[in-house]
């Protein structure tokens, strides 16, 4: 399949924007390739869902549900599944100290499955993320000291933790129809059943979090816990066979200080093994040079970041690398790896640590790395790539995270919009 220029946009909901390449199983109509559904204000949208549970949205509307992308077997060949983060938030400076807003609290991470057929993209199915008595899990942080603390929209009245929040940014469904969901707080896996109900929470050991009212399990290894605020879990695929699941971590550990994060270029990804409910491998996965890489963020290692996954057998996964402006995709092979889950690399008192190491440590293996796809050339990709999904045998599909719009609150303290929509683009693979 050779690239072309794209059609016209057709637009998703709330203002979501879908390129197509032509040629491709997913063409629109060819009389008509644009498709337009109106904004859908977050208030009504979720109200829908969850009766009462957003009295104002502060003109926000949906979005963010560019988090991840996955396309199901099951499905038709136009379906996909996505979904949103913890929701709108964003940083305000209040007494020279800078708190983390979330202008509705009250919103609550939720699956969506969306339909491109013909002249139409739909969203035809909402599934909340909720715990076993229906109620939602909302998108707060957990536990006081671990995460920032939450803010409402001022910056200045404080909201409390919740154990059950999550920040959701990674999605598969398994052939039996439940999903699993990675999140950022723990970093930790929630599998979830047909009806977006948490059935059980994995978390690494050592967890300090309380009063969840879902099981959960330390069953991720300790050294998780050295995660830097908002990097945590990012990308999630689960292999062709449904046997495991492949999770990233978007960014090197805090191991020993953040310091160390900053300039690290080894992360982790690690295979968990759905049988058992344990983790069974762990890699490590060399960044990128980011002024090679992206010579606009040169000096700022800690922009690069690992925000999606998709595999492509039983040892071999696409990782979508990026920074907010430049998205490639590698393919990297387990095989050739040294799994290091259980080593010293996995004890915080190892010295120098894997996040320390200025290469990769001598006797170890990172995965092999092999550039697919450079998006930062397909004309009319959008900034921060966070979704990737196979949408046919040589098709990827590709969707970014618009951050719910956010821009700028007028002074009635209703959102100005950036006007930065969510976009599915579908790029051709090397056959």
């Amino acid at each position: 399949m050779t690239d072309r220029s794209f059609l016209r946009p057709a637009v998703l909901a709330a203002g979501a924007v879908l390129c197509l390449v032509p040629g491709t199983a997913f063409a629109a109509h060819p009389k008509n390739d644009s498709a337009v559904l109106p904004r859908i204000p977050l208030a009504q949208f979720q109200n829908r869902l969850l009766p009462g549970s957003i009295a104002d949205d502060r003109g926000v509307a949906l979005g963010g549900v560019g988090s991840d992308l996955f396309h199901d077997k099951g499905d038709r060949p136009d379906e996909f599944w996505a979904i949103t983060d913890r929701g709108p938030n964003g940083t305000v400076k209040v007494g020279g100290e800078e708190h983390v807003t979330f202008p509705v609290a009250t919103f609550d991470p939720v699956i969506v499955k969306l339909r491109v057929r013909k002249n139409a993209v739909k969203v035809t199915r909402a599934l909340p993320i909720t715990n076993r008595a229906g109620r939602p899990v909302t998108g707060l942080p957990n536990v006081e000291g671990r995460e920032e603390a939450p803010y409402e929209f001022d910056g200045k009245t404080r909201l409390a933790f919740n154990p059950d929040g999550i920040d959701s940014e990674g999605l598969v469904r398994t052939r039996a129809g439940e999903f699993w969901v990675a999140e950022e707080y723990g970093p930790s896996l929630l599998r979830l059943d047909r009806r977006g109900r948490v059935i059980e929470r994995h978390v690494p050991q050592g967890w300090t979090g309380q009063g969840t009212s879902y099981p959960v399990k330390a069953t991720l290894p300790a050294i998780l816990n050295k995660r830097t605020y908002n990097r945590g879990f990012e990308g999630l695929t689960i292999s062709p066979d449904g046997k495991s699941l492949y999770v990233a971590m978007q960014s090197p550990l805090s191991n020993p200080d953040k310091k160390t994060y900053k300039a690290s270029r080894n992360g982790r990804i690690l295979r968990f093994d759905l049988r058992s409910g344990k983790v069974a491998g762990e890699y490590v996965y060399r960044f990128e040079d980011v002024c090679s890489f992206d010579p606009a963020s040169c000096g700022d290692q800690n922009e690069m970041k690992i925000s999606g996954l998709a595999a492509l057998d039983g040892h071999r996964v696409l990782v979508d690398e990026r920074t907010d402006k430049v998205a490639r995709v590698y393919t990297v092979d387990l095989r050739k790896a040294t799994d290091i889950l259980g080593s010293r690399w996995d004890d915080e008192r190892t010295a120098p640590s894997l996040e320390k190491s200025a290469e990769v440590p001598a006797g170890v293996a990172a995965l092999p790395k092999a550039l697919t796809v450079d998006l930062a050339k397909v004309p009319g990709i959008p900034g921060k790539i966070e979704g990737i999904a196979l949408a046919g045998r040589r098709t990827l599909a590709v969707i970014n995270d618009n951050d719910f719009g956010l821009g700028t609150f007028g002074p009635d303290g209703r959102l100005i919009d950036s006007g930065v929509r969510t976009s599915i683009t579908y790029v051709p693979l090397p056959g």
